[in-house]
């Protein structure tokens, strides 16, 4: 039987009370097996209450009581911290990396070779079990340890194994999509408001029309152009409001927003 999982969280943030949360909920771990640590009071206060977890300002304890090690911390403090709990990482420790742009190479330069490192790159629709993560494994990374990875993920989510190459990329699409997608619902229920209908509602069918249409992409492996196709009609509604969105620009903001967090990305790894 292989050994019970526990997690350990450098930086108990967003990104890290959500999968937690999320990995609860699956029923990959427990509460008495996860733990976290931050030097904020109230990011440890928010990760214990909602998890139930527990929690320290201490790294090096947390490391002790784990055995993967999930890197929350912002990429700007990663050398920092890692070179604070060098002592005390093993070569038994699986060490997930989800802070953006930092290489697998500049985390086994402060916490030192040989050790077993994946990059993940997940978003935070982890909460409902809805993530889109892709990963890449260091060559010290074994096979039940991809699986491993591949499990935590999947338990939340679609995940996929990537060459770290590309995980710039997806930090730019699938990391940061979430907030575009969220100013795409907004908008949306701005718009149903402008035209009479109300608040709740609004924001009701607008996020239910960007869940059921992405589901529908999903299940049946449509083209985008294919839905939209089967939606515009000749001379009808939707045309009209697609002639609006060409020339408002939507497409090029939307690939100009992942190039800019995509090169972002780059930039928080060249400097960290």
């Amino acid at each position: 039987m292989s050994e019970p999982l526990r997690i350990g969280f450098l930086g108990a943030g967003k990104m890290a009370t959500a999968l937690a949360q999320g990995w609860i909920k699956a029923g990959l771990t427990t509460p008495d097996r996860l733990c976290a640590s931050d030097p904020v009071a109230s990011a440890r206060d928010q990760f214990a209450m909602l998890t139930g977890a527990f929690v320290s300002g201490d790294n090096a304890q947390i490391v002790t009581r784990s055995n993967i090690l999930v890197l929350a911390v912002k990429p700007q403090n990663m050398a920092e911290v890692l070179a604070g709990i060098r002592p005390t990482v093993s070569p038994a420790h699986l060490l997930i990396s989800i802070a953006a742009g930092v290489t697998m190479a500049q985390i086994a330069g402060s916490v030192g070779a040989e050790k077993p490192i994946i990059r993940v790159m997940p978003n935070t629709p982890c909460l409902v079990g809805a993530s889109a993560s892709a990963f890449a494994a260091s060559q010290w990374a074994t096979a039940a340890d991809v699986q491993r990875c591949e499990q935590l993920f999947n338990s939340v989510g679609r995940a996929v194994q990537v060459p770290e190459k590309l995980l710039d990329a997806v930090t730019g699409l699938s990391g940061s999509g979430p907030a575009y997608v969220a100013v795409i619902i907004e908008a949306l229920a701005d718009g149903g408001v402008r035209m009479g209908l109300p608040r709740d509602l609004a924001m009701m069918l607008a996020a239910q029309t960007v869940l059921g249409s992405a589901q529908m992409l999903l299940e049946t492996g449509l083209h985008p152009g294919q839905l939209k196709d089967m939606v515009a009609s000749p001379a009808g509604t939707t045309i009209a409001g697609l002639h609006e969105l060409e020339r408002g620009g939507l497409r090029a903001a939307l690939m100009d927003a992942v190039e800019a967090a995509t090169i972002r990305s780059m930039e928080l790894g060249k400097s960290s």
